[in-house]
């Protein structure tokens, strides 16, 4: 069984920084992509940003140039830097690891909780 475990959301003041942690404990094999995702009260969920094992990465526009995806394949492990937050980055914010090997899966953490007010 494989579990995600995040760490390192909060509340934080416009303009703050938030580093987010999501570690994927349990038998698990040659991940491909890691990502996070947010959902905000009352919006779908949506894309944050991702990375594939080649290091390869995509930003949803919104956080392009705030954000910065990275990750750790010895501990897979995915980090989420979030400078220069904004109120309506305010949401829960989930993991997601996805790969092929020996068969297809994908798992999600349990989401934690990002809050940007003054």
């Amino acid at each position: 069984q494989v579990h995600l475990v995040e760490s390192g959301g909060g509340l934080v003041q416009p303009g703050g920084s938030l580093r987010l942690s999501c570690a994927a404990s349990g038998t698990v094999f040659a991940i491909k992509t890691m990502g996070w995702y947010r959902q905000a009260p009352g919006k779908r969920r949506e894309l944050v940003a991702q990375i594939t094992s080649g290091a390869s990465t995509n930003y949803a526009d919104s956080v392009q140039g705030r954000f910065t995806i990275s990750r750790d394949n010895g501990n897979n492990t995915v980090y989420l830097q979030m400078n220069n937050l904004k109120p309506e980055d305010t949401a829960v914010y989930s993991c997601n690891i996805r790969g092929e090997t020996p068969v297809p899966f994908a798992y999600w953490g349990q989401g934690t909780q990002v809050t940007v007010s003054s």
